[in-house]
Parts: C-alpha cells; sequence; structure tokens
C-alpha cells in the first residue's frame, strides 16, 4: 500500500469553497427564483390502480390531459441484459394510473394559488383496480399484473454462481442465515424538484431551467420525446439544493413543462411541495434480502449466497432503468471481504408505488447493511470480537478480482479497521459496557467495513447492457488576454464543492491560485456534453478531466515563457502566477503570457497557435474507496429509544485534494445514513395509499439525533485515478446504517434480542425485545 505524501501546492489543503459566500448571502440562484407567466399544478392519482373513465375540467380551466399530448412519447429507458422487460411511462396516465401520485393533468393558470384551486376543482372518474404493494406478494402467480406484458411483475432478473460454490459450501463448518429487510426511503433534498421552461420567440428555443443533476442527459432525452431539435433546447441547472440522486432521473413534469412552454409560447413553471416530493419523487431502497455465509472453524468465510428482492415501484426510471438496484445488489453483495464462492439471485419486482431511482449510495447501505449483520452474526457463533472475524476476512491483496469479476484497486480494509479499533479503545469500551449493564444501561458497539465503488466510466455502464451509456467527462479550459481561467464542465454539482475541488487541481498544474479559475456548470449551452454529478464520480472523472486538459494549457504557457524568456522549456516553473527560469531571477507574469497568445502571435513566428485553450476527456474504468465505521450507542428497552454517544470513520478516499469538503461530505452521508437506519420511512397501507405524506410523518435527522463524528484518515495511492483521488460523496451513508444497527444489537444482546430491518424505530425494538422475551416465559 503506497500513502499519499504531503502535497506543496493547492492539492491537499482545506481552502475555502468558493460556492459559499453567494449561498451564505442569500443571493444564490434558485429555479423557484424565476418569474413566470403561468404556474403548473398536477392533479394527481388517489389511487394506487385504477381505470380512468373520465376527466372533467371546470368551465374556463386550462388542463392538459393525456389526450392533448398525441405525438409525445412516453418515457422508455432500455436494458439488453438480465430479461429486462420494456415499459413505458406516459407523460401524463391515459387510460389507467399504477400509482398514488403519478399525474393525471396539468393545471395552468397566472398563479399559484389559482391553479391550486382548478386542481382541486377537477373531478377524475375512475374505476378502482387490484393494486399489489408488496414486492413479494407481486410475484405470486395470482398477483395482478402492474403492466400487462410484465409476467409475474418480473422486469429484471440477475443471477450468478460461482464454479465450485457447491463444493465450497460443502467444507463450511458452520452456516449462518439472515434475512433481511430495507424499509423505502425518500432522498428528501431541502429543495424539491421544480422547473421552468420559457419560449423565445425571437430564436424558436425553449430554456427549461430544472433542479436536475444530468442537464445534458435532460436535454437528450426531453427532445428525442417530443421529437424536437436537440438544438432548440438549452437546460440550465442553476443552484440545485441537493439531489442525492432523486433528481438525475428523468422527472415527467420537465417534459410537460417544455412541451406547455413551446405550445403557448410563453413561460410556464412548476415547483413541488413537499407533500408532492414525498409522494410523487422517486423512491428508494425498498428490499428484502435472505443472505447466507459458509465459514469454516477459523471464522473464515468460505461461501456467500444471498437472494435479492428489489421493489422497483410502477415504472422504470431514465436513465439507470428500474435495474439499477437489484443488479448492483448482485454484483457488489461481497463487499471487501475475501470470498471467492459466491451464488446470488437478484429481482426487481414491479409495485403499484411511486418508481424507484438512485438514492445516495444507490443499493450498497443495504447490501452493507446485510454483509455486515452476516459477520456479527458469525462473530457471535464463534465466540470472536466482531472486530475479529473482520479482520480475518478483509481484503488483502491487491489488485484483487471479485467474485463477480471487479477489479479492486489498492485500498486499505485492515489498515482503516485498525485505525477504527484503535480510536475507540475497545477493551476500555468493553469494561464500560459491562459496568453500565449491571446499572441498567445498555451501551453497544457495531462496526461497518465496506468498499465503495467511485469515479467509474462507460466500461462499468457498459457491462450492464444500458441502452444509454454514461461514464465519460469533458473538460473544455481556457485562459483569457487577461489571464483568467474559465473551466467549463459537463459534471452538475449541487452541494459538493466541486468548483472549489477543480480550481485546485487546475492551480497546481498551470501556476495560478484558484481564485483566478472560474467553473462553469450546468448550462447545455456553454458546457461539453457529460452526465452529470452522481455516484461519487466527480472529483475522480470530471477532475481527471480537469489535470488533463491543465496539462495541455501548461505545456503551452511554458512554451510561451521559454520563448518569451529565451530559456529550456525544461527549465520553465509556471508558480505563484509567474513562469519562472529554475535557479535565477528571471521571470514573466502569467497574464503577460496570456495576452501574447492573443496580441502578440507574431512574435512566434507561426510555432504557436494563438489563444490558450485545451480541452480533455477523461473515462476510467473506476476505483475503489474504503472505510470502516464504527457506532457507539445506548438503549432504553423500555422506551426502545437510541442514543447515538459516538461515530467513528476511519476513511480512505485516496489523495484528498481539500480535506474540509472530504470532511463535510462524509459526515453529511453518516447524518443520512442515521436516518436511514433510526428514522426515515415511506410507509403505504395494503391498499397503496401512501401514509407518510408531511414531516411530521417521515422523519429525517435533525441536529439532535446526530453525535459528535470523529473522523480518520488514510490516502491510499492508486494509479486506478489519474489525480490518485477516490470518491467519497457515498460513503458515509453507505456505511452508518450497517454500524448502527450492529451497535444496537450488540446492546441488545442480554435481552436475546435481534434486529435485522430499518429503520429500527422504538416500535420494532419494544416488539424485538417482547418477542425474544416471550419464548423465555414460556420456558420458564
Amino acid at each position: 500500500m503506497t500513502i499519499a505524501q504531503p502535497h506543496a501546492g493547492w492539492v491537499g489543503r482545506s481552502i475555502r469553497r468558493v460556492e459559499d459566500p453567494t449561498l451564505i448571502a442569500g443571493a444564490g440562484r434558485f429555479t423557484a427564483d424565476l418569474p413566470a407567466t403561468y404556474r403548473v399544478r398536477f392533479v394527481r392519482s388517489e389511487r394506487a390502480a385504477g381505470r380512468i373513465s373520465k376527466i372533467h375540467v371546470p368551465d374556463g380551466a386550462t388542463a392538459i390531459t393525456a389526450t392533448d399530448l398525441a405525438g409525445v412519447k412516453p418515457i422508455r429507458p432500455m436494458l439488453h441484459k438480465f430479461d429486462y422487460v420494456p415499459i413505458g411511462q406516459p407523460i401524463l396516465a391515459r387510460d389507467h394510473v399504477r400509482f398514488v401520485g403519478e399525474p393525471i393533468a396539468a393545471v395552468v393558470a397566472p398563479s399559484d394559488a389559482e391553479a391550486e384551486d382548478i386542481a382541486e376543482a377537477i373531478e377524475v372518474a375512475m374505476e378502482d383496480q387490484a393494486a399489489v404493494i408488496d414486492a413479494r406478494t407481486a410475484l405470486a402467480a395470482e398477483a395482478p399484473r402492474v403492466h400487462a406484458e410484465v409476467a409475474g411483475n418480473l422486469i429484471v432478473k440477475g443471477a450468478v454462481e460461482t464454479p465450485g460454490f457447491a463444493d465450497a459450501r460443502a467444507r463450511a463448518d458452520s452456516i449462518v442465515r439472515l434475512e433481511l429487510r430495507s424499509r423505502r426511503q425518500n432522498a428528501m433534498p431541502l429543495e424539491p424538484r421544480g422547473g421552468h421552461a420559457a419560449f423565445d420567440a425571437g430564436s424558436g428555443r425553449v430554456t427549461l431551467t430544472c433542479s436536475t443533476q444530468m442537464p445534458h442527459l435532460t436535454r437528450t432525452a426531453i427532445t428525442d420525446l417530443l421529437g424536437m431539435p436537440e438544438s432548440d433546447l438549452r437546460v440550465v441547472a442553476p443552484d440545485v439544493g441537493g439531489g442525492f440522486g432523486q433528481k438525475m432521473s428523468l422527472a415527467t413534469e420537465y417534459v410537460l413543462l417544455v412541451w406547455l412552454a413551446r405550445k403557448l409560447r410563453s413561460s410556464v413553471a412548476w415547483h413541488e411541495d413537499r407533500r408532492e416530493n414525498l409522494i410523487a419523487a422517486f423512491h428508494s431502497r425498498d428490499q428484502f434480502i435472505e443472505i447466507e455465509g459458509a465459514f469454516d472453524s477459523n471464522g473464515k468465510l468460505l461461501a456467500l449466497a444471498a437472494d435479492v428482492i428489489a421493489n422497483v415501484g410502477a415504472y422504470s426510471c431514465f436513465p439507470t432503468t428500474c435495474a439499477v438496484e437489484p443488479l448492483m445488489a448482485m454484483a457488489e453483495l461481497p463487499g471487501p471481504y475475501d470470498v471467492r464462492a459466491y451464488r446470488c439471485a437478484a429481482r426487481g419486482v414491479l409495485t403499484n408505488t411511486c418508481p424507484m431511482a438512485p438514492y445516495r449510495g444507490v443499493s450498497r447501505p443495504v447490501i452493507t447493511f446485510a454483509l455486515e449483520r452476516l459477520m456479527d452474526r458469525a462473530a457471535l457463533e464463534f465466540g470472536l470480537e466482531p472486530s475479529e472475524i473482520r479482520r480475518r476476512n478483509l481484503i488483502e491483496t491487491f489488485p484483487y478480482v471479485s467474485a463477480t469479476g471487479l477489479t479492486f484497486d489498492e485500498a486499505s480494509y485492515r489498515q482503516t479497521l485498525e485505525m477504527a479499533v484503535a480510536a475507540l479503545d475497545l477493551p476500555a469500551f468493553r469494561a464500560r459496557q459491562q459496568q453500565a449493564r449491571a446499572r441498567g444501561r445498555y451501551l453497544g458497539i457495531g462496526f461497518s467495513a465496506f468498499s465503495e465503488r467511485t469515479g467509474y466510466g462507460t466500461p462499468a455502464f457498459a457491462a450492464r447492457g444500458m441502452e444509454i451509456i454514461p461514464g465519460f467527462e469533458t473538460i473544455d479550459l481556457s485562459m483569457g488576454p487577461s489571464g483568467l481561467v474559465e473551466a467549463r464542465i459537463g459534471a452538475s454539482p449541487h452541494g459538493q464543492g466541486l468548483r472549489t475541488t477543480l480550481a485546485q487541481i487546475i492551480a497546481d498544474e498551470i501556476g495560478v491560485p484558484p481564485d483566478r479559475i472560474r467553473v462553469i456548470h450546468g448550462d447545455t449551452d456553454r458546457t461539453p456534453y457529460g452526465f452529470g454529478t452522481f455516484a461519487s464520480r466527480s472529483a475522480v472523472i470530471a477532475g481527471g478531466a480537469s489535470l488533463l486538459a491543465a496539462r495541455k494549457v501548461r505545456s503551452k504557457l511554458i512554451k510561451i515563457a521559454s520563448l518569451l524568456l529565451e530559456a529550456a522549456p525544461d527549465d520553465i516553473v509556471l508558480d505563484g502566477g509567474a513562469a519562472k527560469v529554475a535557479g535565477t531571477d528571471r521571470s514573466i507574469a502569467i497574464e503577460a503570457l496570456a495576452r501574447a497568445a492573443y496580441h502578440q502571435v507574431h512574435r512566434f513566428k507561426g510555432e504557436i497557435e494563438p489563444g490558450i485553450a485545451a480541452s480533455a476527456t477523461y473515462d476510467p474504468a473506476g476505483t475503489f474507496a474504503n472505510a470502516c465505521h464504527v457506532a457507539i450507542v445506548e438503549v432504553d428497552p423500555e422506551t426502545g429509544q437510541v442514543r447515538i454517544e459516538n461515530f467513528i470513520a476511519a476513511e480512505d478516499a485516496g489523495r484528498l485534494i481539500n480535506p474540509m469538503i472530504v470532511d463535510g461530505q462524509i459526515q453529511g452521508g453518516i447524518a443520512q445514513g442515521i436516518g436511514n437506519a433510526l428514522l426515515e420511512e415511506i410507509v403505504y397501507d395494503q391498499t397503496g395509499n401512501i401514509l407518510t405524506t408531511t414531516l411530521a410523518d417521515f422523519l429525517p435527522p435533525t441536529a439532535h439525533e446526530i453525535p459528535p463524528i470523529e473522523l480518520h484518515h488514510l490516502e491510499t495511492v492508486s494509479d486506478a485515478s489519474v489525480t490518485r483521488a477516490k470518491g467519497v460523496g457515498e460513503g458515509g451513508a453507505i456505511g452508518a446504517p450497517a454500524a448502527v444497527i450492529n451497535a444496537i444489537n450488540d446492546a441488545l444482546a442480554p435481552f436475546g434480542a435481534e434486529i435485522n430491518e430499518i429503520p429500527a424505530t422504538p416500535r420494532r425494538i419494544r416488539a424485538a425485545i417482547h418477542a425474544a422475551r416471550k419464548p423465555a416465559e414460556q420456558r420458564a
């Protein structure tokens, strides 16, 4: 393992984010800030399944229904593997509704209040149909079909079994099995979804300003669906108040806004309220997992098996398709452990619920929860500390090819475990735990070791058989005559501090400070085609493209300087805003080099082309970050209340470009992971009516629930990333749920109770304690 060495330049420094002053001063530019001639409200289905027989619109009102959208194609994402069955999602429900919250009609009025009043007055006559809500029930032969063309509601399925699996399993001394449940979530960004579409009569173009993570692909998709030239649509993602994956998938509402702007030759706007977001925005992580580990007598994992059932909702999300959760679970479930024998079946199942889409970590929080619960259960069976059974099974040799063919680059699985164990002083905690139990207090400790696949380009997405293969990123980098630098990127950040991070990378290469570098993003008219921000990719892929482009600019600056200073190129050093001749006092300001490149080209006698600009594209195979999380909790067995006393994260994300930004990403992810573990749950009743429609019902974590978070870093250098950085955006959310649930189970050990479901609410904890006491009482 190679550890990154201290860096003397801008990379590695915790400089303040250039994004923050504007946002803190309240001067940010969000979608909802734009004025519009018309406001749009959607009439949404109040039933999970039904046939529309009539829509009555009050006289004088303007309302768009599916009959008005002749020629508009449905959203139909495609996958060419894994028995995927393509289905279409209409922009507005035409004959059938398939989930509560599905848009049926769009009201257009001069104000939100008028549009809301009209929407409430619209009557939708509907014939009820049988709905299916639970994924396991949906697989039954007699279950109603969500889509007639999808037999058994099975839209996608994958299976893998390595050669020799049965033999490896047969050699085991102990078989450990668990059934686990991850309840449904909503990403709940601070800013809900919203869009503003404005028609320009002079050009015939429409500008769609919307809260999206993927401006370029949003433009491509909408123009394909509407049958309009792509050049006639500009998509702008201004300041975006959180996305977390929910805003990377194409919303039907955005398609309709562009259609309306063209039809009305005006501007229209829609802004989702929190109730709409909880009901109709994309959900995530509704899964059942059965997992089995076959161990030898020393606690070494010989074989791993799993069955994954993912509830994907009523439609398939664009562009990833609904296969993203089950297929990721199948491919990455072995995690950071050295196990060569593997068998897994993964199924995506349609139900009459809100469609699913990626949410920070996608399936990894669930599969990490399952795998780490398995490790703790095995440790209990073997009489080992949870840290010890992980120590015996973590990957140590690199590169490592997993049972599913993934190549793990250089990492620090054992080292981050040891770092976390040392930080918490495990023997001291165990002594304190015993003393607390003697006083009727129940403390617990939980470990979670995991890998985070980050920064992967087209090779990874092509392996899934996707119709649209995202992955690469391009940067256009230029320096104007004044010496100011513009970096135009296809990635589209929404809170990650990417403008700062990329400026630091570029600054080190071309010798100017980051405040002389402007990063332009989120505008399809001004940036190269790219795939936006998701999947812990931006620092790796956009950062890699930035580095490659900056090296080209650096080369040109050195060449100009060598001619003007009459020195060999190898003797030119770019630093501190100047080009210097090494070992001398001769130098020239970089601004002067830029001015010469535009205004004094004659001096170069054809050796150098005018201007300073370069473009670069980066499309890597990917790199694995890793971490070990530890939670210490106290559980009140009478109330089921959980208090997290401390949380430790030992993280390895390669070279840290801006350590402060990295810490913020990890802390934010851990906060979301704690919400996943303890609080957040979207609940449907048996008829498909959603019960969690306000923040009084769907409970995100607050500062009260978040403990002190102690962070430790390793920086393992890997050739899998040209910047030597690894992605870090999802890691906090991946590891935290498993650490918290394992800690709860450790605290409940004296009662013989166990929780294998997230979120672990007080009600579920009390039920687990009661269930454990009942057999004991019966035996007595």
